[in-house]
């Protein structure tokens, strides 16, 4: 995996280089299908590595999976080129990868012909990562820490494809802050926890909708396209995963001030069960104040947050008095924990 988890990890300054490693070679800078993982392509030319390869590969270099960095290696090089295939990635794509691991999906993503930046935070399997894509001259490997933002920098200006099998405790901040700080990234195609990936693409009524799924709405079109077993993954996690395809809107979905709509949906979701009018009252709207503003947005005095859509929360932020100023009124809700894989 490509990521440290907040509380796993002691950073180092920011202004800490990044290592990129001497073998880096390359170029610079909805709802589920019916089958499991069916196969790509047929051609048994391909060189994708099973799941017996893996293992000895890890075994050469002394490498076991890590909790405390959420790894769980993908070993089945069918859904390795099952996820290629649904990040629509050919001749010509560059495509990120984040926590490379040992380089299952990076070489289903190079085989398609794509140019793979592959990012990998753990310095421990960097040298397994670099035997098992050698000789695929599209590959670059990084050594760096994802949750940073320097390494963002080799990105520069070109388009990409995030493609990623994603720790599961920090996957949502990363999809969020990708989809926020990241335009070059135009498509993302990620494997999360099943739970983690229904909060994403939640929709107004269901039982995962929430913050996250208004955050991706905002800035994307997203679709659940498969149900992954754990019987994938070495370890195997006590947990379901799904791949979630994220393509971004060349405009957000509604035109308002963000700090407004954000104030908004936190304080709404701040509460579950609360009726929005209630939950104004934490942004100093309260009484027939209240009652006006729902009416002038034509949303039901009665309605709870997690039954509005984007274009509600739209809506309610622009009738918000200027007295009631977001960032003073209400400080940003932390989003949901994710769950542990264990």
């Amino acid at each position: 995996m490509g990521i440290v988890p907040e509380a796993d990890v002691v950073r180092t300054p920011s202004s800490a280089p990044l290592h990129v490693r001497s073998r880096a070679i390359g170029p610079g800078p909805n709802r589920f299908e019916p089958d499991y993982a069916p196969a790509v392509n047929g051609d048994e030319r391909h060189t994708s590595l099973g799941a017996g390869a893996l293992r000895a590969l890890a075994e050469r270099h002394g490498i076991r999976p890590r909790r405390s960095l959420g790894q769980h290696f993908l070993i089945d090089p069918n859904l390795a080129r099952a996820i290629a295939s649904d990040a629509g990635v050919g001749a010509g794509d560059r495509v990120v990868e984040i926590g490379a691991g040992l380089g299952s999906l990076t070489r289903a993503l190079a085989e398609a012909g794509a140019e793979v930046l592959a990012v990998e935070v753990d310095p421990s399997l960097i040298p397994a990562l670099e035997e098992s894509v050698a000789g695929l001259g599209r590959v670059r490997v990084l050594h760096a820490d994802a949750t940073d933002r320097e390494w963002q920098d080799e990105l520069g200006e070109d388009e990409w494809v995030l493609a990623a099998n994603l720790p599961y405790n920090v996957a949502t901040h990363l999809v969020l802050n990708t989809l926020r700080d990241m335009p070059q990234v135009r498509r993302l195609v990620v494997m999360v926890q099943r739970e983690v990936g229904e909060r994403l693409v939640g929709r107004p009524g269901e039982k995962a909708y929430g913050i996250p799924s208004l955050r991706v709405a905002y800035r994307a079109e997203g679709a659940l396209v498969r149900r992954v077993p754990p019987s994938v993954f070495w370890p195997r996690p006590k947990v379901e995963s799904v791949i979630v395809r994220l393509q971004r809107r060349d405009e957000p979905r509604v035109g308002v001030d963000e700090e407004r709509l954000w104030a908004v949906v936190d304080a709404g979701f701040a509460e579950r069960r609360k009726t929005m009018r209630n939950a104004l009252r934490r942004l100093g709207v309260d009484g027939p104040e209240a009652d006006s503003l729902l009416e002038g947005a034509g949303v039901d005095l009665s309605a709870r947050a997690e039954t509005l859509s984007l274009e509600d929360f739209a809506r309610i932020a622009e009738m918000l008095p200027s007295v009631a100023h977001p960032s003073v009124a209400h400080p940003s809700v932390a989003l949901p924990p994710e769950a542990s894989p264990e």
